[in-house]
């Protein structure tokens, strides 16, 4: 079966459309006439989304189930291989392609902004796609997470500039062609793909190397040396020995009043309404792109003021003077320990109680001792079982595996069903009222559905 070009598409189908990547690709063809449709394998919010928005999802590995009439097949690599569905497209010759292969030919021939990193380009892909938009420069944007400003992962704008988070996962992001290319992190992760924390570097500097002729690199100071480019500008948190760095850093009600001091200026007075130092530094790359965009201070500024986050970044699920609950999507050791540090920096005498979702059993296997480490800095850490996603059990390999290694936090192993328990029989009943507590969520598994149910059992225990 020939393959359409991206004007002539009349229907598509997605297999794994739930993911977060997918959905935004999903959504980019919905919104351009094409027939979106797809398979995922549970029902999400996400899902239920996009059925809200007109796009039909059904959710049975069924290839009686899938349309005929389709001039692309999209999957994402979490889909296994034996998948009855990807091979019913595969053994009838239709045009089936990964995600990242529809993305390169969707940014073929526009201005790309890729944000990569093992950590922390969800939140700064969100933040730079919001500075365009708000101040009215426009683009279209394909992020990793949900906009608490906008409620979604996709926007689109007649300007040919894409914003577009850069996945290391499966490199993915070795199909991108950036105009700027923004690096905020690379920590070993992913090593059931990469295998060494050379081989991750090494990505990082592949992808780099797709920079466009003239084109930008913005990376955090102090990482990736490897990573060269003709154009390059570096950013840092305070550090004045980077281009771009953020001085006179002052709290704020749960968030952040700095200046931004540039190569050539300085801003001052920034508001960023969001918890955490390390978004601080993701905000300070995403200024840096709007200022190579030349786009105005004062827009800048008011942009930066009226961001709002990204759903399960440091969001706030509770804020109260005696009880704040936070749930992130931190998954990997770096992301956990900047959670917890970002936490006690904003609420110093609160007690400090998270509950941890492991996410892959390489990645506990791998990090064991790292995410002990971490995990025993907070008061009490409580940890669900690990969340397989795509993988098979590994033996030996579980929660308490992280747990036996911990030296503090009096860690305790969980089931979902017996922490929903605990929140309303034991924490609620018997957590810290004079100084107050701090709960915490934290994972990339399916932990985001406990924290409704959480919070109502928090606020309906007195």
């Amino acid at each position: 079966m020939q393959e359409k070009t991206i004007g002539d598409l009349k229907r598509i189908y997605f297999i794994g459309i739930g993911g977060i990547g997918m959905s935004a690709l999903a959504r980019y063809f919905y919104s351009r006439g094409v027939a979106v449709s797809g398979y995922d394998k549970t029902e999400t919010a996400l899902t239920k989304a996009l059925v809200s928005e007109g796009i039909p999802v059904h959710y049975k590995e069924d290839p009686a189930q899938v349309p005929e009439d389709v001039d692309w097949v999209v999957f994402t690599p979490a889909i296994p291989a034996d998948h009855a569905e990807l091979n019913a497209y595969k053994a009838k010759g239709y045009p089936v392609m990964k995600r990242s292969e529809v993305l390169q030919r969707i940014t073929e021939s526009s201005f790309n902004i890729c944000v990569a990193g093992t950590h922390g380009k969800t939140t700064t892909t969100t933040m730079i796609a919001h500075l365009l938009r708000d101040s009215g420069y426009g683009c279209n944007a394909f992020l990793g997470g949900i906009s608490a400003n906008y409620n979604t992962n996709f926007w689109s704008s007649d300007k040919e500039v894409c914003v577009i988070e850069a996945d290391e996962y499966d490199r993915s992001f070795l199909k991108l062609s950036p105009d700027v290319a923004v690096v905020t992190a690379i920590d070993p992760d992913h090593l059931d793909i990469y295998g060494t924390a050379e081989n991750v570097r090494q990505a990082f500097a592949d992808f780099t190397g797709r920079l466009k002729r003239g084109g930008l690199l913005i990376r955090k100071l102090g990482i990736g040396r490897e990573l060269k480019a003709e154009r390059m500008w570096q950013y840092s948190l305070q550090n004045d020995q980077a281009n771009i760095y953020a001085a006179n850093i002052r709290l704020n009600d749960g968030g952040y009043t700095f200046d931004l001091v540039l190569p050539s200026s300085t801003m001052e007075g920034l508001h960023l309404n969001m918890g955490g130092m390390h978004n601080i530094e993701n905000m300070v790359a995403a200024v840096a792109v709007a200022g190579s965009l030349n786009i105005g201070p004062e827009k800048i500024k008011t942009a930066v003021a009226s961001f709002k986050g990204v759903k399960r970044r440091f969001e706030y699920v509770i804020k109260q003077k005696d009880l704040v609950f936070v749930d992130d999507y931190a998954h990997h050791p770096e992301e956990l320990k900047a959670l917890i540090n970002s936490v006690k920096t904003l609420f110093p005498q609160k007690k400090c109680t998270l509950i941890f979702q492991p996410h892959l059993y390489s990645r506990t296997k791998d990090f064991a001792q790292d995410f002990a480490a971490v995990l025993s800095m907070v008061n009490k850490a409580v940890l669900l079982p690990v969340y397989p996603a795509r993988e098979q059990p590994i033996p030996g390999i579980e929660s308490n595996t992280i747990a036996d290694l911990m030296d503090g936090a009096d860690p305790v192993l969980m089931t979902k069903e017996a922490l929903l328990q605990w929140v309303a029989d034991d924490f609620s009943k018997n957590r810290e009222r004079e100084f107050g507590e701090v709960i915490i969520t934290a994972g990339a598994g399916d932990i985001d559905k406990l924290v409704e149910p959480i919070k109502e059992r928090l606020l309906n225990t007195k």
